[in-house]
């Protein structure tokens, strides 16, 4: 199906899985009917399984959006708790639209208590109080996490009761939209279909290196915690500054402790230094930041507290959050206080969903679960982009049972597709919107997205502002980095657009040497046809003996004298 047909689909209110594969756009067209339902002022829940996930779409976890939490079960006492919060009630007064974003991390039984949720507070038993929700993912990504009993059938939430009651019309996305390689789509294309030729273990092979630099700066994606933490501690010993040390507090019942700090993303004992790069592992959207919310430390308050510097430019006072395990009156039993950070130079493939990436080292060599290979591989542009450490069978395996999901979801998706007409779509568009309380006043929605407009050029513009007044002072890129709490990768992006954006300002001191401005201008001749770059793809072209900060520098003086 193509895009603007699901669009249409969407627009129409009926439930929708919207599904495909990496690069096939899933995103861009929530985003897409996102805008449309806000410039109707037409409620809508942006949310996702996961923090990290979460960020992407500019929205929350859905386990936090319906107050569910990490329950496995809600009762009518907690439900009626959370009618009492004004806040929720309007909240839930407002929503018209759900949309759950990758929905294979969502165990079934989770979905059937946002399903329970929704139709106590929309007090209608039609599928989630009678709204219209919106499935997006795609089950070959990683499943949810459940216990080591559980089957794929038991977990995955199109084996859901809810998942039924919505009767999703499934919009399987076809077109291919990121810039790629066609060797990766290849590859990634036979992971899904469950048949992996020698073609493809040959086309990986070029990418291994047994003892690649756990020094460089690409990211680096790993099955395991203790890979990834080993990583983070080497990074974190070559900052040459004095460590600080937060300790967890405990309280409570032992067992119930021992259960809190497994399944608590922060550390017992956590330690940090100014340009440290961290990840928050908890939410709290009213100060600003999710799990998953990436930053660097830029210094420590008088109390102590770490000042963090989001990617997206906002300071945060990292204080220290209570996890705990309540009885049924809300007393804690069992409580784990401590800083909500960790460090975030190397990230686990689970928590790697959701990104692209130009470049990345990636370990599969201890694939334990059937989809991290897939998942993994398909946060990259192109093959040029990878640096592979190591591959097993399994990280070449998806699940069967979400192989044939997937099948019968095509054969549903061609069927929908036959079956429906974008010009008779629109006829139901005006409908739905009035049905949702929304306006069709064509002078209005022009207001409102003007109004939309104004607000995403100013998010857009003040971080290359920043940069720029920084540059007017004559900052070395090292100290733009310092000063802003960024690394010199983004203030280097940064001043490829203000090169392109203003042609007078002065950038001659970032100038690199010629030599290297003719290496690189000499491999981007090669992708002139495309629309933007790839990092990954000219650092293989020039046989990666030019780093990649050193390519953005030089990008910054392709186009000027």
């Amino acid at each position: 199906m193509i895009q603007s047909k699901a669009l249409a689909i969407l627009k129409s209110g009926r439930n929708v899985f919207l599904t495909g594969s990496a690069g096939a756009g899933k995103t861009y067209v929530l985003n897409q009917y996102i805008q449309y339902l806000k410039e109707h002022k037409v409620g809508v829940a942006v949310t996702a399984s996961t923090g990290i996930a979460a960020t992407h779409m500019n929205g929350q976890t859905i386990h936090s959006w319906s107050g569910i939490g990490i329950r496995d079960d809600i009762s009518i006492r907690h439900l009626s708790k959370l009618k009492e919060k004004k806040y929720f009630r309007n909240k839930m007064d407002a929503v018209k639209v759900l949309i759950i974003d990758e929905i294979s991390m969502l165990h079934r039984n989770q979905l059937d208590l946002v399903n329970r949720v929704l139709k106590f507070f929309k007090e209608n038993e039609m599928a989630f109080g009678g709204i219209q929700v919106i499935f997006s993912g795609d089950f070959f990504q990683l499943p949810p996490i459940g216990n080591d009993l559980e089957t794929s059938r038991q977990k995955f939430a199109f084996m859901s009761d809810a998942w039924l009651d919505a009767e999703p019309v499934i919009c399987y996305l076809t077109e291919q939209h990121r810039q790629t390689e066609n060797d990766l789509n290849y590859i990634l294309n036979e992971i899904r279909n469950g048949e992996v030729t020698q073609k493809s273990i040959d086309l990986l092979e070029t990418r291994v290196e047994f003892h690649p630099d756990e020094g460089e700066q690409e990211t680096k994606l790993f099955t395991h915690n203790a890979d990834v933490d080993r990583i983070n501690q080497m990074h974190l010993e070559q900052i040459g500054k004095s460590s600080k040390f937060f300790q967890a507090t405990v309280k409570g019942n032992e067992t119930l402790v021992e259960m809190l700090k497994k399944s608590v993303l922060a550390l017992e004992k956590l330690e940090l230094k100014v340009g440290a790069q961290v990840m928050f592992v908890r939410n709290n959207y009213e100060v600003g930041f999710v799990n998953g919310t990436l930053g660097r430390i830029t210094g420590f308050t008088d109390k102590g507290n770490p000042l963090v510097k989001t990617f997206d430019n906002d300071l945060i006072e990292a204080k220290a959050e209570t996890w705990a395990i309540e009885d049924e009156t809300g007393k804690a039993l069992a409580s784990f206080v401590q800083i909500p950070l960790r460090l975030a130079w190397a990230i686990t493939v689970h928590k790697s969903q959701g990104m692209t990436l130009d470049a990345a080292m990636i370990d599969l060599s201890r694939a334990f679960e059937k989809g991290q290979g897939y998942v993994a591989l398909s946060r990259l542009r192109d093959l040029s982009g990878l640096k592979l450490r190591g591959l097993n069978q399994t990280a070449l395996e998806v699940d069967e049972l979400a192989l044939k999901a997937d099948f019968r979801f095509r054969e549903l998706s061609q069927e929908w597709d036959d079956s429906l007409e974008e010009k008779d779509l629109e006829n139901e568009f005006k409908g739905f919107i009035k049905h949702s309380g929304g306006t069709v006043d064509k002078k209005e929605i022009a207001k409102t997205k003007e109004k939309l407009a104004q607000k995403g050029k100013a998010e857009k513009v003040s971080t290359y502002q920043l940069t720029k007044d920084l540059v007017r002072e004559k900052l070395s890129i090292k100290e733009m980095a310092e000063k802003r709490g960024l690394g010199t990768g983004t203030i280097l992006s940064h001043l490829i657009r203000i090169a392109e954006t203003d042609a007078e300002i002065d950038l001659e001191m970032y100038r690199p040497d010629e030599i290297i401005i003719q290496k690189v201008k000499k491999a981007a001749e090669i992708q002139k046809d495309v629309e933007k770059l790839s990092l990954g793809k000219l650092h293989a072209d020039l046989n990666k003996e030019i780093s990649f900060d050193q390519i953005k520098q030089a990008q910054i003086f392709l186009n000027r004298p």
